[in-house]
């Protein structure tokens, strides 16, 4: 179902100016520009309401952090987080994951956070999957050689099908696991995962390293 836009998105949105980037496009090759002091760029894509995101910029002070949400709803509670912590290692966008070529430069990238992103089940959906051929092609285009996808998923069936992808197509994996948090918490959760994991549903999770351009 879709969601509602709020009656004070508009206001909220413009509070929160300074984070929202609205030309990606002129900031292509150049992040760390915005960010005096950090040494790489990363990207979240689907950064939801922001709790694994504002987190993990405080955690990684040394990298310039670029979300990606195109729900503005949930986009405008993620930067209305970070703004309270006054974080300066953090920005956000609201586009397709099929541009990212177009605001960031080949090999600019450093890492990627996929985190619970749709499963598309139906086959004939696959292609729309975050982990599908033509994403990782796209994600290839903008990653340095050695740079790095962090994925998290609870569905299992997509877990299995992006650790294939992976392997097909030039990422080298470690980390794999099919249940996370088996033996207590391990790393910074989203939302949705904090909810999972009351619910005791396994999290899969691995890092795929690009070795092939």
């Amino acid at each position: 179902m879709r969601m509602r836009k709020k009656k004070n998105l508009t206001p909220r949105l413009e509070r929160c100016a300074a984070l929202h980037i609205k030309d990606p496009e002129n900031h292509r090759g150049n992040w760390l520009n915005l960010a005096p002091g950090c040494l790489e760029l990363h990207l979240e894509l689907g950064c939801g309401k922001g709790s694994f995101t504002v987190q993990t910029a405080e955690d990684n002070p040394g990298a310039l952090l670029v979300a990606v949400e195109k729900v503005l709803n949930a986009l405008v509670t993620a930067m209305e987080r970070a703004i309270s912590t006054e974080l300066k290692n953090i920005y956000f966008l609201s586009c397709d994951a099929a541009l990212l070529p177009e605001f960031f430069a080949e090999g600019e990238v450093r890492r990627i956070y996929i985190n619970f992103c749709d499963p598309w089940p139906s086959k004939r959906h696959a292609k729309r999957r975050l982990t599908s051929p033509g994403f990782l092609a796209t994600y290839k285009s903008i990653l340095a050689k050695g740079g790095e996808i962090h994925f998290k998923t609870d569905n299992l069936p997509l877990f299995e099908y992006s650790l294939e992808q992976f392997a097909d197509n030039g990422f080298e994996l470690s980390e794999v696991t099919r249940n996370l948090h088996e033996s207590g918490i391990c790393g910074v959760m989203t939302d949705y995962e904090e909810k999972f994991h009351r619910d005791g549903i396994p999290i899969n999770r691995c890092v795929a390293k690009l070795i092939h351009k």
